[in-house]
């Protein structure tokens, strides 16, 4: 697996694998996850960058937001038959879809975030959620008062254990003697998309003493941050900037780039230079990061600032190693 930067990404002089479609032939598309692209989250970030694609060059995108898991494969077959090139797919359950068609048209270029496939039209993305995490968990336990804090998955998979995992040991590193809540939406796809469960989930965190969450939930983390205003509490955004969404009550966004990766994977190949392979994106990449904007200024203090900078300085130069939940199954560190 190889690592390269967000710029590397965008800046790779290859010319692109034999017989697959140049930059003349691109009709891009792209499908999305469960959720819908205007989850606000996940969904909403790929639609920004695709939006950004089609403002610049006045290109149409052909897209589909699937409402079951059984549409990932019809839907890549269906553009791939249709000439479509490239087509990204949206979120790690497209993985197994992307592979299979992928082979059944080899001219066809894909492209998969969060999932890994090893074909040689099929470019895979990747980011290392667990370092952006530590900084929003260094954050939760610098603004709680009470000592406790909480996060609430999505769907329960090593993926999510990820975000928790690293959130969980930037909240160690600042407060050794803080508590964590945790709690877990669901086990299918619908756990992304389940706003009063997010809420119920919320208000037992928040009864429980925890007066700060962190979601990684998809469109179910609307219902956390509602939950959050409603009893005057914080919660922490992800994947998108969220911080706009309750001024006030976002203390931060654990923001994960897929925006530039949905933009650069059509303009990569409209230009002639995308290529397959792996990527993984960190914080030294800025792949991921945490937002500090108009709407959260007033909750973060430059104390609360510094540390958090602190830390990610110190990420980045490899002075503190986050522990990747994906390497052993496991949040031990």
């Amino acid at each position: 697996m190889k690592t390269l930067t967000r710029s590397g990404l965008c800046g790779i002089a290859a010319a692109c694998i034999a017989g697959i479609a140049q930059a003349a032939d691109i009709k891009p598309a792209v499908v999305f996850d469960m959720g819908g692209k205007f989850d606000k989250s996940f969904n909403e970030g790929v639609n920004n960058g695709v939006e950004r694609f089609k403002a610049e060059t006045r290109m149409t995108v052909a897209e589909f937001e699937v409402t079951n898991e059984t549409q990932f494969e019809q839907a890549h077959r269906r553009f791939a038959q249709r000439g479509q090139d490239p087509i990204l797919g949206v979120g790690f359950t497209q993985a197994n879809a992307v592979e299979k068609v992928a082979k059944e048209f080899p001219k066809i270029r894909f492209t998969v975030i969060d999932g890994v496939v090893k074909l040689p039209n099929v470019q895979s993305v990747l980011f290392k959620e667990h370092e952006g995490s530590f900084l929003v968990g260094v954050l939760a336990a610098l603004a709680s008062r009470s000592g406790k804090v909480g996060f609430v998955g999505g769907m329960d998979i090593p993926l999510i254990r990820r975000f928790a995992c690293g959130y969980e040991q930037g909240v160690k590193y600042a407060n050794p003697k803080a508590e964590l809540l945790q709690n877990m939406t669901g086990t299918t796809p619908a756990a992304w998309n389940d706003p009063g469960r997010g809420a119920e989930l919320a208000k037992g965190q928040f009864e429980r003493g925890a007066d700060v969450i962190y979601a990684a939930a998809g469109a179910t983390g609307i219902g956390v941050y509602q939950a959050a205003k409603d009893r005057g509490k914080l919660a922490i955004g992800v994947d998108s900037n969220q911080n706009h969404l309750h001024p006030g009550t976002m203390l931060t966004s654990m923001v994960k780039r897929v925006d530039v990766v949905a933009y650069d994977t059509f303009k990569l190949a409209m230009g002639g230079t995308w290529t397959p392979g792996v990527t993984v994106l960190g914080l030294k990449d800025g792949g991921v990061d945490w937002a500090l904007d108009k709407n959260n200024a007033a909750l973060v203090t430059p104390e609360m600032k510094a540390r958090v900078e602190a830390a990610k300085a110190d990420i980045i130069a490899g002075k503190i190693t986050v522990h990747d939940y994906m390497s052993n199954n496991a949040c031990a560190y």
